[in-house]
């Protein structure tokens, strides 16, 4: 008896521990971003008093001045269209090819495999620069075949990249849940006449939800918020610079200006459309990291 109160006194403590861990861990993340929001709508004149004190009105003119003076509005559009290319082309790659490894035998699937794991070792941020040289000649053949350019400053081309360097991770997490799945319904749909695309895209894919918003939410985070690739790609032109790149020139040119409440509004305009699509997909989220784990 004694030491079964011992044991849940113990208990008790550690989970009394991993609380507070917890609460600290959500107090040093929540802190910087209320504080982010908040700034955003103070003046100038308030940046220069305590630092903590609630902003004096709503000032919604650090939004209008980011948006439209420093053309964040811009860059957010070429965002929204480069994060969305890259990944329904993502989607369309992956979905098949995780299917086709996770479910049929086909000579080579081992090495395919193989590939595909050893691409999640690859950090994108160190082939940067022979992706820039390919494009460039590539372009420097284009201009002098055709007289025109095509792979460098295009958000098209950019989308594509972003999709090929996210294959690896993608299909290496969807083809390890598709494993999990029973074969029993697709037996049961070919046995109803249905082929393997019909299978595959009205049986299986809506079984693989959860794993499929996973995918869909960690490459957006991933795309939104990429600047290295964007900034070297698309170092030639202003107007096709995405949100990352264009949120940087705000800053430095902010800071110069001691307008901080602009570029706080911009920071705001940054981080709000991952807020709001997390809330949104938080409970597929998290069916989507577990259940696969719970099925094997």
């Amino acid at each position: 008896m004694k030491q079964e109160k011992t044991t849940r006194s113990g208990e008790r403590l550690y989970m009394a521990f991993i609380y507070i861990v917890l609460a600290l861990l959500a107090i040093s993340i929540l802190v910087p971003v209320a504080w982010v929001f908040m700034a955003s709508f103070k003046q100038n004149s308030e940046f220069y008093g305590n630092p903590w004190v609630l902003p004096a009105g709503l000032y919604w003119q650090n939004f209008v001045d980011a948006w439209n003076g420093a053309k964040m509005g811009e860059y957010m559009l070429n965002s929204v269209i480069v994060t969305a290319l890259a990944l329904a082309m993502l989607l369309v790659v992956a979905l098949p090819a995780a299917y086709c490894l996770s479910r049929f035998k086909f000579v080579g699937r081992k090495v395919l495999r193989v590939l595909f794991m050893a691409g999640l070792f690859i950090n994108v941020n160190y082939i940067v620069v022979p992706i820039f040289l390919m494009l460039r000649d590539g372009d420097n053949w284009l201009k002098s075949t055709f007289g025109s350019s095509f792979l460098l400053n295009n958000l098209f081309m950019l989308a594509v990249v972003y999709a090929a360097t996210a294959l690896p991770f993608t299909i290496h997490l969807l083809s390890g849940y598709f494993a999990t799945l029973a074969h029993d319904y697709e037996e049961a749909a070919y046995i109803d006449g249905a082929g393997y695309a019909t299978t595959m895209i009205r049986i299986i894919f809506p079984m693989a939800k959860p794993s499929i918003i996973t995918i869909i939410l960690f490459n957006f985070l991933s795309f939104w918020n990429e600047y290295i690739i964007s900034m070297t790609l698309m170092s030639s032109t202003n107007s096709a610079r995405t949100l990352p790149v264009g949120l940087l020139n705000l800053m430095q040119a902010q800071q110069s200006a001691a307008q901080y409440g602009t570029m706080y509004a911009g920071l705001v305009l940054v981080m709000l459309p991952t807020l709001i699509l997390y809330i949104c997909v938080q409970k597929q989220l998290t069916q989507g990291m577990t259940v696969g784990g719970l099925k094997g």
